[in-house]
């Protein structure tokens, strides 16, 4: 990781990535300082546009980030990428405040904002166990088709920006995707 400078770049999504990698492997501080100063000033103003009070906020700040810091190792880059998954975190705890302080303001319940619930052992190891099949799976796609995924969706960068970086045409990033997520369903039919 290169070292912190004081005009610090805004961070891509690979660099929260790796930072957050950094963590869940090390519990690198440094990399979760980089990942508090980007995301603390968002959360606060997220949770606040909520609802809470400048001190809730900080509060549920501090919490989130405390959440990220624990629970870096279940982070899936295939499922979320981590702006997504630390506002989740931020988001969840805002309501579970709103719950518990009923004199603050109160906002409809919205169902798709109802946090999901808690999986069961058995649909953890299930879910475990389907994600090491995808990794699997994976290592069988052609490198070129692997590349592409990755910058695609671990990445989330849009095919233009893929056809950039790997100095391809743009029609060649999307017939790798395609045939990528092709054979990754035939792979892995058994899963659906």
């Amino acid at each position: 990781m290169t070292m912190i400078s004081d005009q610090e770049q805004p961070l891509t999504s690979q660099d929260q990535i790796e930072l957050l990698m950094e963590i869940a492997s090390s519990g690198d501080r440094l990399a979760f300082e980089r990942l508090f100063r980007h995301f603390g000033p968002r959360l606060k103003n997220f949770v606040m546009r909520r609802g809470l009070s400048v001190t809730v906020a900080e509060e549920v700040v501090q919490e989130t980030m405390l959440s990220v810091w624990r629970k870096a190792s279940y982070f899936d880059p295939a499922r979320a990428g981590v702006a997504t998954w630390i506002f989740t975190i931020a988001r969840n705890l805002t309501i579970d405040y709103q719950r518990r302080d009923r004199s603050g303001v109160e906002l409809d319940e919205d169902p798709s904002e109802a946090p999901d619930p808690p999986l069961s052992g058995e649909a953890m190891l299930m879910a475990d166990e389907r994600d090491e099949r995808v990794r699997a799976a994976m290592t069988r796609l052609s490198a070129d088709q692997l590349a592409v995924v990755k910058l695609s969706f671990f990445s989330e960068k849009p095919h233009v920006e893929i056809a950039e970086e790997l100095g391809i045409p743009l029609g060649t990033v999307k017939s790798r995707v395609r045939l990528a997520m092709q054979r990754l369903r035939t792979l892995l039919e058994d899963l659906s």
